[in-house]
């Protein structure tokens, strides 16, 4: 029998590929049983509502994100290489299809439908990548490490959706190679000129 930690860590697991595939209303509990071989009501004992599941996938992904980005701080002290290996990442996990989109990228997408609990912990996913973008960009831009054309919270902004929009682009094409066709330009953009 699993322990409460394993299955909760599966139903999160499957609810996480689930939204991939077809979004917040593409998935219900009896998919998740269905996929991870348990009752609709071991599910509820984990997570009494979708929302909950959602709130808590959403809130698990926000933390692996931040603890992501926190490492490349601590190994990576070039900002453009910072950036390179934030986009680096994406491109791997799109060209194996481990994690063919952000999942807050996809849910942002729907935010008019989604249940406010779920909608503060999307919001928060992008306000929190926005202040880290930030912050490599300004510390880049004052060590002459990156050549910004507006202030780095635009060029934070602009930064973060060209990265999903590229995830949009690559879907969309059946082509996971569009992604750097998208992203290489703006990361050559931002180099300072050899």
């Amino acid at each position: 029998m699993k322990n409460l930690t394993t299955t909760s860590d599966d139903i999160l697991t499957c609810a996480r590929s689930l939204i991939i595939a077809g979004g917040y209303n593409g998935f219900s509990y009896a998919d998740i049983a269905e996929v991870v071989g348990i009752r609709k009501a071991s599910i509820h004992h984990h997570f009494p509502s979708k929302v909950d599941l959602v709130r808590t996938l959403v809130a698990r992904y926000r933390e692996e994100a931040e603890a992501g980005m926190e490492n490349i701080e601590l190994h990576v002290s070039d900002a453009l290489e910072q950036l390179r290996f934030y986009v680096g990442y994406w491109e791997a996990c799109i060209a194996d299809a481990s994690a063919p989109i952000c999942v807050c990228a996809l849910l942002a997408s729907q935010l008019p439908v989604l249940p406010e609990e779920v909608a503060m912990e999307v919001r928060e996913h992008f306000r929190y990548l926005s202040t880290w973008l930030t912050s490599v960009l300004d510390r880049g831009s004052r060590l002459g490490q990156l050549q910004l054309r507006s202030t780095p919270h635009a060029e934070a902004e602009a930064f973060m959706a060209t990265v999903h929009g590229a995830m949009l682009s690559a879907r969309a094409y059946g082509d996971p190679n569009m992604f750097s066709f998208v992203t290489g330009p703006l990361l050559e953009r931002l180099a300072i000129p050899l």
